[in-house]
Order: C-alpha cells, then structure tokens, then sequence
C-alpha cells in the first residue's frame, strides 16, 4: 500500500471515528437499537481502516492524527447537531489541533 493511500484511510478512518462517536450520543447508551447498530458498524469501520494505514504509517503520528481528526471533528458536529457551545477558546483548540494534524503529516 502507497503512503497516500494509507494517508486517505487514515483521514476516512477519523471521519468514521467522529461518526461513530455521534452515533453514540444517538444511541442513547445503547438503548436504541438502530443507532446501537449503526455504533458498531462504524466502530468495526475505523479499526479496520485504522489498523491498516499502521501498516505504512508510523503509530505515534497516525493515532495523533486520527484522534486529532476525531477531536476537532467531534466539537464541530457538537455544535451542529446538538447546539452546544461555541467559544473562542473552542475556536483555537480546534485550530491547534488541525495546525498539529498538519504538522504530522509534514514530519
């Protein structure tokens, strides 16, 4: 497998990841049947898609990356989804955490 293609699961992995964790909140601790399966599903998703990009990508910068994504992706959909707060601190955490996200890669 090619860095880039491992870099492009890597990314697909904290997408899922983020979903995974919204599925929860929906789940209402796996209460809900449809959401629980749904929950499942994208957990089983991301570990696959994660432990694959491993293959090629060192595990200290790929784990940083894809909690990073995870991380920011998690407070943006908090806001959206569920209407909760936004501040400028939130505002700079999540840049910190993309310009780190960023940095990864570029190392």
């Amino acid at each position: 497998m090619s860095q880039s293609m491992a870099w492009l699961m890597l990314v697909i992995a904290g997408a899922l990841d983020v979903g995974w964790a919204i599925s929860m909140k929906y789940a209402e601790g796996y209460t809900r049947a449809g959401w629980s399966v749904v929950s499942l599903v994208l957990l089983v998703a991301f570990v696959v898609l994660l432990g694959r990009a491993l293959k090629v990508l060192e595990v200290g910068v790929a784990y940083s990356v894809w909690t990073g994504i995870g991380a920011a992706g998690n407070v943006v959909m908090g806001v959206v989804l569920f209407g909760e707060a936004l501040s400028a601190m939130k505002i700079a955490g999540i840049l910190l955490v993309l310009t780190g996200i960023a940095a990864l890669k570029l190392a």
